[in-house]
Formats: structure tokens, C-alpha cells, sequence
């Protein structure tokens, strides 16, 4: 297969610049893409732990860590022991990382409606479903393997 036929190419290319263009929007939030991606997420799961939060930005628990702990030096995370679990800590949004959020999020919101609007609805409908089926294939594939 020539290298220009490849189609896992397309997809890191289009992963790469989705990824610039949010870095770019969020910066003058203050914040990484990691870190935005962290306030989305506590923003719909507050008191999410660190292992949910993980799971849910596609990184690593120990990433997430990081991240947690510079957004927490940041003043715009808490982190509060769980009430029944002594060795969990509750993480939420500290007013001041609701605005950060807020500010980065109407910034990345922009950028998903461009990308959104270059679409149909059938086109998006239908990119949707590839990139699903792609997931899928991938998946099942890996899975049949271990």
C-alpha cells in the first residue's frame, strides 16, 4: 500500500490540526488543551476522581495527576478527600476555574461550530459514522488479539 493511500495518515493529520486550533483557542485562557479537556469534563462530572477524569480525557492516570496538580497550582481546581473513601479525592471546578472554563470553552465551541458548519448535516451524519466504524475495526481488532 503506498503511503498515500494509507488512511491512518488522514486521520493523524486531521487529529493534528482539531488539536492546533484548540490549542490556539484556549491559550489565551491560560490553559493547554490537557487542561481545558480536564475543566470540560469537571465541568459536566464535579467531584469526578482522578481515574474517572483520566478515562474520560483519554490519557493516562498518571497524566491526569499531572494535570490536576498544575490546575490546582492554578488556583482553578480543588481536590477534597472523599467522604467515604479515605484514599480518593474529590476534584471540582474552584470558582475561578469556572471562569477560566467558561472563557476557554465559548473559545473552543467556536472552533468545533467552524469545523461543524463546513458540513451538511447528512455529511456530518455520515463522518460520524466512519469514524465510529473506524473506531470499531480498530477495536475489535485488538481485542480479538490479546
Amino acid at each position: 500500500m503506498r503511503s498515500g493511500d494509507r488512511i491512518g495518515g488522514y486521520i493523524k493529520r486531521a487529529e493534528q490540526d482539531l488539536m492546533a486550533a484548540k490549542a490556539a483557542a484556549v491559550k489565551p485562557a491560560g490553559l493547554t488543551v490537557p487542561q481545558y479537556s480536564a475543566l470540560l469534563a469537571l465541568s459536566e462530572h464535579p467531584g469526578a476522581p482522578a481515574a474517572e477524569l483520566a478515562r474520560l480525557c483519554l490519557v493516562t492516570p498518571q497524566t491526569m495527576t499531572t494535570i490536576l496538580q498544575n490546575l490546582v497550582a492554578l488556583g482553578l481546581v480543588e481536590r477534597i478527600p472523599h467522604q467515604w473513601q479515605r484514599n480518593v479525592l474529590d476534584n471540582r471546578l474552584t470558582e475561578a476555574g469556572k471562569t477560566k472554563f467558561r472563557e476557554a470553552d465559548a473559545k473552543a465551541v467556536a472552533v468545533e461550530q467552524m469545523l461543524a458548519d463546513a458540513y451538511t448535516d447528512e455529511e456530518r451524519a455520515q463522518l460520524k459514522a466512519l469514524l465510529e466504524r473506524f473506531s470499531e475495526v480498530l477495536g475489535s481488532s485488538y481485542r480479538t488479539r490479546e
